[in-house]
């Protein structure tokens, strides 16, 4: 083992996530920031490496999603066994909030590879010697008001590194908040490096120790996007937050704690989750260097039994070394499309027997799953519908299966989904479309696997990266998508799949005003009807010669292997 190798691989992280997916039954996380989380991890785990995960517990998940007959979604608490899957630790720590003393506690999941495991600490204060409020502080992910984000957040990361101390990780070489929520660790780290010291007031020195300790990852390219709280309610919840002093900028951003601020402030090393993320960032926050570490997804977590089988027979080390997926290159064609069949039957099969749809396997099949916002455009597709109909009716049938929650508080977001469960009237025989519920792993594992196409089309530049298509790409799905985010790295137009409006030169001279809604809806049907259903209808070997591309040419990169080795060389060594 070389010296490198054996120093990286010593070394201690601490990941620090608000929300972490690492079961479908296991209601901790709603949607990509959660999944990036549970992938890291598992890759972690895969290669060896000494890392902790720490989250929260939610008893009542994010939620459950049901969605009635008119369309309007209904959020319901998640039921589950908290030590069906969890383990309870011994430890108890405190922290204060407002006047209380809360107590906290740690269930343990362990992330397992081979003979390496990556524990995970979901925190826990529904404890019966807390106050009834503190109590529900394990209830919802990303619930209740400011007051509440804000005492959950407080939770995670002063309750996470106390808890870290108490279960006996006293030396670790970085803490990597995923995100700004967990940015108040960096407060009980100052106090930590203040004790040892013996410090009453924190100094630059105490700052730089502090700061040589976190790397922070930066996921929202939106500066309404990033946790704000006004320092009332700060001084209120936390009354020893240190608003005066010549170090007062260091913590508040004007007359708000700033959660992203605050780990930008405290942090060694900064990145974005994509290149052009971290371009977009860099000009949100232009006194900091924002470095770029693009995402990638754990393969082994996401790749379907039937591609899988293709992977043990042509590339039988393939789990020992994820890159040389590349050569999946020389799997033969018709392999590959048999593979596909398979999970498009499984797809088809699930839908038709929870929504009887009718949906037929050589129909082309196109997937959008994701959170129902505005900016990620759901119904860009549908605009305007007559062109849509038309494309059915001349090129060959389509199949639209869509899937996403709401977030409870986004009332335009439920909007989307009740205007597109309207939509179906309206559509030619020759189109079926179908809106699943409840989405989550499970669901999201036979979406990206059995669609023909993986529909992406957010308003840039808000996609800070995007993961689902690069989870398509790897069971051979090629994306139709905007060149924002991850994309525009990985589309080698007709080839791994296709782009949509702008170019990656127009993009970088676009202003906002520059971005339309009915140009991109134009441009999607263009490459629709001219170019990627007639390619899937006449030549369904040259569609399995795009989706062979898409496996050997993206899933060989954008895998979770690649990102944390990189983590490893730029951030942790």
């Amino acid at each position: 083992m070389n010296h490198f190798k054996k120093n990286a691989l010593s070394r201690i992280i601490a990941y620090f996530s608000m929300e972490i997916a690492v079961d479908e039954r296991i209601p901790t996380y709603s949607g990509g920031l959660g999944v990036l989380a549970g992938d890291t991890l598992n890759a972690a785990a895969a290669v060896g490496f000494s890392m902790v995960g720490v989250s929260l517990l939610y008893r009542k998940g994010y939620f459950f999603q049901r969605i009635d007959e008119k369309g309007i979604q209904r959020e319901e608490p998640v039921e589950w066994i908290v030590d069906d899957f969890l383990v309870e630790q011994t430890p108890r720590v405190k922290i204060q909030l407002e006047n209380r003393e809360v107590t906290i506690r740690a269930w343990l999941y362990e992330v397992k590879h081979n003979d390496h495991t990556v524990p995970v600490y979901f925190l826990d204060t529904d404890l019966a010697e807390n106050d009834p409020y503190d109590r529900t502080l394990s209830g919802f992910l990303y619930g209740g008001d400011e007051r509440y984000r804000l005492c959950q957040e407080a939770v995670l990361g002063i309750g996470g590194v106390k808890m870290l101390r108490a279960l006996g990780y006293e030396k670790i070489d970085r803490f990597h908040m995923n995100e700004g929520h967990s940015s108040l660790l960096t407060l009980e780290l100052l106090r930590e490096q203040m004790a040892a010291v013996g410090h009453e007031q924190a100094s630059w020195e105490d700052i730089e120790a502090v700061r040589s300790l976190c790397v922070f990852t930066t996921h929202t390219p939106v500066a309404s996007g990033h946790d704000k709280f006004p320092l009332g309610l700060v001084k209120q919840v936390l009354p020893f937050f240190p608003v005066h002093g010549e170090l007062r900028d260091i913590f508040c951003c004007g007359d708000f704690l700033n959660m992203t601020y605050l780990a930008l402030n405290l942090s060694h090393y900064i990145n974005g989750v994509a290149k052009r993320h971290s371009e977009v960032s860099r000009m949100l926050f232009s006194h900091y260097e924002i470095d770029a570490i693009t995402n990638g997804v754990h393969v082994p977590s996401w790749l379907s039994s039937p591609i899988q089988k293709l992977f043990d027979k042509y590339i039988p080390r393939w789990k020992e070394d994820i890159f040389s997926i590349r050569y999946a290159i020389s799997i033969p064609l018709k392999e590959i499309w048999e593979a596909h069949l398979i999970n498009k039957r499984l797809l088809l099969d699930f839908v038709n027997r929870e929504k009887n749809m009718g949906m037929d396997i050589d129909n082309f099949t196109i997937g959008f799953a994701r959170r129902m916002t505005a900016y990620k455009r759901p119904e860009l597709i549908f605009t305007p519908l007559e062109r849509l109909n038309a494309i059915a009716r001349s090129v060959g049938p389509i199949q639209l299966i869509f899937a996403g929650k709401a977030h409870p508080k986004d009332e335009e977001g439920k909007k989307i989904i009740q205007r597109i469960h309207a939509i179906r009237p309206s559509l030619v025989p020759e189109i079926k479309l179908v809106f699943l519920e409840n989405y989550d792993l499970a669901l999201a594992k036979r979406i990206v696997a059995g669609v023909d196409l993986w529909l992406n089309n957010p308003k840039p530049p808000f996609e800070a990266s995007g993961t689902s298509g690069m989870k398509a790409a790897i069971n051979g799905v090629p994306s139709l998508s905007v060149l924002d985010g991850w994309w525009i790295e990985g589309c080698i137009e007709g080839t791994t799949g296709w782009s949509i409006g702008m170019d990656v030169f127009q993009l970088q001279e676009a202003k906002e005003g520059d971005y339309s809604n009915e140009r991109d809806a134009m441009a999607l049907y263009d490459k629709l009807e001219k170019v990627i259903m007639p390619i899937f209808y006449k030549n369904p070997e040259a569609y399995a010669l795009i989706m062979r591309s898409c496996i050997a040419i993206n899933g060989s990169f954008f895998n979770a292997q690649r990102m944390f080795m990189q983590y490893v060389l730029k951030a942790y060594y």
